[in-house]
């Protein structure tokens, strides 16, 4: 197992290059204290993604009238709701319908239920008891589309929701995650994402070995909270990240409104195939920043009002009447 995880370290490196440098910032940064602010207010909900159980916060304006244009958040690796209060607090007091969520597994999110051991014999009536292991805090690409995509579900029949107008914001791989989104449901009408990295082929040649050991019995579930790429906590199931290009997506809805914000300095990938991406994107209302002296944390820090504001007004642009 540890030689495994030597290999995993080996071609995470290749998709962050930034991991081999002692100088180089490690982890996503501390995020400032948050307070609510005094004119939001802020609801839980439960949504269902596959049968798990969702956490889910929607924040709102006080008093705001009607159906709102709403804004679901996506956030990146290892990260969790808790992290973009301030982002969320700021789209309510625009007056947008701002979504928080937790992905399966993490946060205050149910993780997803396997067999421990083997299934019994006798299932009359199909129930059966069993012992099972929750999964928790590793990256699955699909199970995190899945939980986006069965957000915008739910959200068609939540009352202070305007369904036509429905954007999503996307940070670093939940950037890659709006996009891929968008492509799959026609409902998406507009994406902000920003640090997104939309051609990940670096755990190729780890997804095909893994996918190998676990179809053979040969390979478990990675342990929860593993750092295996800058500091960040979640494993991948590597194999998982085979099929999951939002580069190759995009061009499935075209019609989709895409703001792409990038760094300049990006530590963590190579902004030029997100470019490529976006270029090649075949959509009329689309907008490309670059940030040239940011790095991909000050996304966090020192361009966090910046990138935001840039967020806002693409969603006042796409989503207002």
């Amino acid at each position: 197992m540890k030689s495994l995880w030597l290999a995993t370290l080996a071609a995470l490196a290749a998709f962050a290059a930034a991991t081999a440098s002692a100088q180089q910032q490690v982890g996503r940064p501390a995020d400032p204290p948050f307070t609510l602010p005094a004119d939001v207010e802020v609801r839980q909900a439960a949504i269902l993604s596959d049968g798990t159980r969702l956490a889910a916060d929607l924040y709102v304006r006080k008093g705001a009238p009607g159906k709102l244009p709403v804004i679901v958040l996506a956030y990146g690796w290892g990260g969790t709701k808790a992290s973009f209060r301030a982002e969320a607090a700021a789209f309510a007091e625009a007056g947008f319908l701002a979504v928080l969520f937790d992905y399966r597994g993490w946060g205050e999110s149910d993780g997803r239920i396997v067999l421990a051991e083997a299934m019994p014999g006798e299932k009359p009536g199909g129930v059966f008891t069993a012992k099972v292991r929750e999964l928790r805090e590793v990256m699955d690409p699909p199970a995190e589309l899945d939980d986006l995509v069965n957000v915008i579900h739910w959200l068609q029949a939540e009352p202070q929701a305007d369904p036509a107008r429905l954007g999503i914001w996307g940070t670093s791989f939940g950037g890659g995650m709006a996009v891929a989104a968008a492509a799959r449901d026609r409902r998406v009408k507009a994406v902000h994402a920003q640090m997104a990295p939309l051609d990940l082929r670096g755990l190729d040649r780890l997804g095909w070995h893994d996918g190998t050991m676990r179809a053979r019995g040969e390979l478990g579930w990675p342990d929860p909270g593993l750092v295996v790429v800058s500091g960040l906590k979640g494993a991948p199931i590597a194999e998982h990240f085979l099929a999951f290009s939002p580069a190759a997506a995009m061009n499935l809805y075209p019609g989709c409104a895409l703001q792409l914000v990038l760094a300049g300095k990006d530590e963590l990938f190579d902004i030029r195939a997100s470019i490529a991406a976006y270029e090649a994107f075949e959509g009329t209302r689309k907008n490309l920043v670059v940030l040239p002296d940011a790095t991909h944390y000050d996304a966090y820090t020192r361009a966090r009002a910046e990138v935001l504001q840039l967020a806002l007004a693409w969603f006042e642009r796409q989503l207002r009447p």
